[in-house]
């Protein structure tokens, strides 16, 4: 089969130089070449327009306002007081001034113009921060278990995603030639082992976890690393592969899929050549004829899971052991004050990962001085959240009043047990390919559902709920007890019977409602599940059971 128009972009781009420069020199648009569109998003970041002000500019003949996206290279999620504060400062000079957690343990900043590109790149650079294969056909930011309150040996997982962050990258220098006036070496692409000169076919996610809490939905990612702990040692890690929520609506060849456990490894050498391994048969046998089936989810499932496991066992030159036991009970961040390993550590609730100041808090004024204090480290979360971390008890009481006095303590615990679990992506009104309202909708939308959750007793209870605005999945809805996915302006499709450890996808119970009709469902599926659930029975457990299963009324997916 032929090869799609972005295979060719990746082999003619110059090992991701493509003709960058000249793109960023056309002070007539703020756009840049199509094909430099594709090879951005190799260096973190995308190119996007304000979609509130497209009509109105169109009207005008006006081109459209473009900008763009920069996301970090943060694996585990980890920055010091002082890499924020810089943060802080580079997004109010060079962006919209929101700092955005996603929904893979970093952050990115929006609404950055052509011209600020650079500067912004170089502001980064001078507080040790880079983007470097944080979007594109390469692997992402390596999320791992986010909280120290799971485990001591939590440093030491926290190492692997900085290992295989590192392992994976690209060999280009192309980002410091082009970004940080690096000298071009030569004239020619630097060989690359993994990548060569074709990349992947598709992105690439990992997660690491460590059960029983599956913080980083880990079963969500093209590779899961979870942790097998024995005697309080990391022993190893059984590997699951082909997870991936993207999918295209009308498309029946599209679909979300959680990773299958295909084997344990022991030890840091075999985890880390299997890994890499997995990366390889991909890169050779992924399909690069039709994007939407380049996933590693789609490989798999066209040549089956044992033959794509004797591929990497034969690259790897060991056989997989059988997969250690283990078990997922709980999906969520340990969000305000919790004590690990002889120090201190605060989870603040950040609704959609939105870090800004509003009526209900002032967040970013919180962090910023709580970064000068320099008492404290930042860490984000697969849910979007953000923990102050290594906090000594003689400086708690430092933090807390800060806390308190921004109102962070009271939205963090004082929300009900669904908005501290809901979670949305960024969708309107940068995200090209959105087709319905998420991160600015949801918080509205809870505030709705709440007096139903009230009505039936529920409000305590911590559903996970998700929303995104279109089918790709970037706030991971069909891994949710209840999902929103976006089919047009105002209305979503409405998806049930996830598990609430995030080991079973839902369903999708309705189609194309709008928030009426999301109400309606709602109030009816909340009534049922108060009077006909069984004793400690989740809701997305009951869903599956009753609604979809004894009483099932669904359409299949």
């Amino acid at each position: 089969m032929k090869d799609s128009p972005v295979e060719k972009i990746k082999k003619d781009s110059k090992g991701l130089r493509g003709s960058i420069p000249a793109s960023l020199q056309k002070a007539i648009t703020g756009a840049i070449s199509e094909d430099d569109v594709q090879v951005i998003k190799f260096h973190g970041m995308y190119q996007q327009d304000d979609r509130d002000r497209r009509e109105v500019r169109a009207a005008k003949k006006l081109d459209r306002l473009y900008s763009f996206m920069i996301r970090l290279r943060l694996p585990g999620g980890d920055l010091t007081p002082e890499q924020w504060i810089a943060t802080h400062h580079i997004a109010g000079e060079h962006s919209t001034g929101v700092i955005k957690i996603t929904t893979r343990q970093t952050i990115q900043l929006h609404g950055i113009l052509k011209s600020h590109i650079k500067p912004t790149i170089q502001a980064f650079n001078q507080a040790a921060l880079d983007s470097i294969a944080t979007c594109g056909d390469v692997n992402r930011n390596v999320a791992a278990a986010s909280h120290p309150l799971q485990s001591h040996l939590q440093t030491q997982i926290h190492a692997y995603a900085d290992k295989l962050s590192t392992l994976l990258m690209p060999k280009t220098r192309a980002y410091y030639e082009l970004w940080l006036d690096d000298e071009l070496l030569a004239e020619k692409s630097e060989d690359d082992p993994l990548y060569q000169d074709r990349y992947l076919p598709r992105k690439f996610k990992i997660g690491i976890a460590i059960p029983p809490n599956n913080d980083v939905d880990v079963l969500t990612n093209d590779i899961g690393l979870i942790a097998i702990i024995e005697k309080d040692e990391l022993i190893g890690f059984n590997i699951a592969i082909g997870g991936g929520l993207s999918a295209t609506h009308g498309n029946e060849k599209t679909y979300p899929r959680l990773a299958t456990v295909i084997g344990f490894c022991e030890g840091e050498e075999q985890t880390v050549k299997a890994v890499y391994e997995v990366l390889t048969v991909q890169r050779d046998f992924g399909n690069r004829s039709d994007r939407k089936l380049a996933r590693l989810k789609y490989t798999i499932d066209a040549h089956g899971v044992e033959w794509f496991k004797q591929q990497v066992e034969a690259r790897t030159g060991f056989t997989f052991a059988p997969a250690r036991p283990y078990t997922f009970t709980e999906r969520h961040d340990y969000l305000g004050w919790h004590e690990a390993n002889g120090l201190w550590h605060y989870t603040v609730l950040v609704e959609n990962g939105r870090v800004t100041d509003d009526a209900t808090m002032a967040l970013k004024t919180a962090l910023y001085q709580i970064a000068e204090t320099g008492v404290a480290g930042f860490r984000f979360t697969s849910n979007q959240n953000l923990i102050l971390t290594n906090i000594k008890a003689k400086h708690k009481s430092l933090v807390d009043e800060m806390l308190q006095r921004f109102h962070v303590r009271n939205f963090t615990e004082q929300s009900s047990g669904l908005r501290q679990q809901a979670m949305a992506c960024v969708a309107f009104n940068t995200c090209p390919l959105a087709l319905a309202e998420a991160q600015r909708y949801l918080p509205g939308l809870i505030t709705r559902i709440e007096p139903l959750l009230k009505k039936y007793r529920l409000e305590k209870d911590g559903i996970i709920m998700r929303m995104t605005g279109c089918p790709n999945g970037c706030g991971r809805p069909y891994a949710a007890e209840i999902g929103f996915v976006g089919t047009a302006y105002g209305y979503y499709n409405l998806h049930i019977g996830g598990d609430r450890a995030g080991t079973r996808l839902n369903i999708r119970y309705r189609e194309h409602i709008n928030e009426e009709q999301i109400l309606a469902e709602l109030d009816a599926l909340f009534s049922s599940y108060q009077q006909h659930k069984k004793i400690a029975e989740q809701f997305g457990d009951f869903a599956f059971r009753y609604i979809l299963q004894d009483h099932s009324t669904a359409q299949k997916d």
